[in-house]
């Protein structure tokens, strides 16, 4: 009888355990292309604290802020021939470099790319798509905080797009990688002191852009 006991309460804990397991899988709430951020600091100094630890201090920050829409099994992302980045960017004249809100870069300091200098300021992130020749794109056009349709002048996205507003056009280093990338990346690769390189990734496709930080003032 003990046993038949002992077995029963095992067989309950079990099954109220099975139970709580099933009901403790957490809820997740994100947007089908969740936000994301790309960071590095330029000109700082390491100083020591009173705790005897390390403090980063007067930093001044480069920041790319942007959607990361998902491949979910969808395959050649990019497409070939006439086609190319068509389905990204829904055939707009560029691609905004992520999904729904314009992908946005905010310096702190003057920065050359491809021998332009753009200054201190917030710029519009875009690539302008075709095989195996990236463009990044950066311009100064106003934005729409929230998607209006009715509003033709301001971009969401890269409707509206209007290459007036270009502030620079750099020719970007694509190339093919041997892993599959889920999700559309934008990082800040081998950094040093002067500068770095821009990535972005998805799929099976890499571009890469390189570039310092200038001398303030410089034109």
């Amino acid at each position: 009888m003990l046993a038949v006991r002992v077995l029963s309460t095992f067989a309950l804990c079990t099954a109220v355990s099975a139970v709580s397991f099933a009901q403790s899988v957490p809820e997740v709430k994100l947007p089908a292309s969740p936000r994301g951020q790309a960071a590095i600091q330029f000109g700082g100094t390491w100083q020591k604290t009173e705790t005897g630890g390390q403090r980063y201090q007067d930093g001044k920050w480069v920041v790319i802020d942007y959607g990361r829409p998902l491949l979910r099994g969808r395959k050649d992302i990019f497409g070939s021939g006439a086609d190319y980045g068509k389905m990204v960017s829904a055939n707009a004249p560029v691609w905004r470099a992520g999904a729904n809100e314009t992908t946005r870069l905010t310096t702190q300091v003057p920065l050359t790319i491809g021998g332009k200098t753009i200054q201190p300021g917030v710029y519009n992130v875009f690539v302008d798509l075709k095989p195996d020749n990236w463009t990044l794109v950066l311009s100064n056009q106003p934005v729409q905080e929230q998607y209006d349709p009715k509003d033709k002048v301001r971009l969401f996205g890269a409707y509206n797009y209007d290459p007036k507003f270009e502030v620079a056009r750099v020719p970007m280093n694509v190339r093919s990688i041997d892993a599959s990338v889920e999700q559309f990346t934008i990082a800040f690769i081998d950094a040093t002191s002067s500068g770095a390189t821009l990535a972005m990734w998805w799929a099976d496709t890499m571009a890469t852009v390189d570039f310092t930080v200038a001398s303030a003032g410089t034109k």
